[in-house]
């Protein structure tokens, strides 16, 4: 990807992010290593040289989905990153509860490192669970008794789906309570998050009338940032922030990856993947329909970035772009697509404590299991088969 650029534009060094050039695609000297090391970032296995074999810390970018309280996967990942202790983390992309996690682990961070950082998290998801105690949105017995994780056949579910499908959040929430806010304001210093952590931050927004993503950087996040990262246009009011109005970044960015490209120096992005991206069973209920196209929607810019990372990757590699003014990137991912994809979207409602607690053993399960197999390839090389996997 271009240096200085917006996603996928293919913009030159110099020129001003947000002026749409196309690439230069031409033969350039490219050098032998540098092509080696963007083969590389296409994929694993595909440079000649070999991997490095130590145990020395190596940096990473995160960047992490939103998805309701499956967020407490990536609550599990990042707390057995920070207990492994051999990653440092240069900067954090985040929307909705991915936004969340990371201004939550970044102020831990600012108070006392990955000691606190861990102990943030544990805090703010076991607040959360305690909301959730009252919330009107429960499991039935049914369910229960099932081993089941939704929370569609709630009654509580059942009302507010009805409800919103003929009132907004303006007339059902004209007060707009957002129990979240609160706990985010108890849980996490924001300033200090900001200004004192030494993570970089960015959180995706949706702007209500352009329609164009809004990244927050460390200089502009506060707490209504976080809250327009994670605003539900169904559920809750747009927020307001210097007169403009948001929804969730999840519509424009889930999460982005561009501004990591843009403005850090790693070049390795860990993708925290939540929402599924493959599904075998053609849906063929009203509620299983509109659940994967909600999939497919919060998954499609994403989707749409991988690509440019690829094409840009690949021109690189080839001799046909300059890496002194394009970027290459390398990709990692971590996700459990057989577990997290058998749970209902309804269960993104689910705030039960054993719930929250068993996606938080799964994200443990799964970043344990990424560190033993692909540890060696933070700096060296792609995880994952890019083309095989997003194109």
């Amino acid at each position: 990807m271009s240096n200085r650029s917006g996603p996928g534009t293919g913009v030159q060094s110099g020129t001003q992010q947000g002026d749409l050039q196309d690439p230069v695609i031409r033969d350039v000297e490219v050098p032998e290593r540098v092509r080696d090391e963007a083969t590389g970032a296409m994929g694993p296995g595909l440079r000649r040289s070999k991997r490095p074999h130590h145990q020395k810390p190596r940096t990473l970018n995160l960047a992490l989905q939103g998805g309701g309280s499956h967020g407490a996967f990536t609550w599990g990942v990042l707390d057995k990153l920070l207990e492994d202790g051999r990653i440092e983390f240069e900067a954090i992309s985040g929307t909705s509860a991915g936004a969340m996690n990371a201004i939550v682990m970044a102020s831990g961070w600012a108070d006392d490192g990955r000691r606190g950082a861990r102990a943030a998290l544990d805090k703010f998801w076991d607040r959360i669970a305690d909301v959730g105690r009252s919330s009107p949105i429960q499991r039935t017995v049914i369910d229960r008794l099932m081993g089941n994780w939704r929370v569609d056949m709630s009654p509580g579910f059942m009302m507010m789906d009805m409800m919103n499908r003929v009132l907004s959040p303006y007339q059902l929430n004209p007060l707009n309570i957002n129990p979240l806010r609160d706990v985010l304001g108890d849980v996490v210093d924001v300033q200090n998050a900001c200004h004192a952590s030494g993570i970089k931050l960015f959180f995706s927004a949706t702007n209500v009338r352009s329609g164009k993503i809004k990244v927050f950087g460390n200089k502009d996040i506060t707490l209504d940032a976080v809250m327009a990262s994670a605003c539900l246009p169904l559920m809750f009011q747009a927020i307001e922030i210097d007169g403009e109005a948001y929804y969730d970044g999840g519509y424009m960015g889930n999460p982005a990856i561009f501004p990591l490209a843009y403005n850090a120096d790693c070049r390795d992005v860990l993708i925290v993947q939540i929402n599924p991206l493959y599904r075998d069973h053609v849906p063929n209920t009203a509620r299983e329909i509109l659940d994967r196209v909600n999939e497919i929607t919060f998954n499609s810019t994403l989707m749409r970035e991988m690509r440019a990372v690829h094409f840009v990757n690949r021109l690189i590699a080839g001799g046909k772009l300059d890496p002194e003014a394009y970027r290459m990137t390398r990709i990692h991912m971590i996700q459990d697509a057989a577990q997290m994809g058998e749970l209902a979207a309804s269960s993104k409602m689910n705030a039960e404590r054993a719930f929250l607690s068993h996606l938080k053993e799964i994200g443990r399960q799964s970043a344990e299991s990424w560190l033993d197999a692909h540890f060696d390839c933070i700096g060296h090389e792609s995880s994952i088969d890019v083309r095989k996997i997003f194109l």
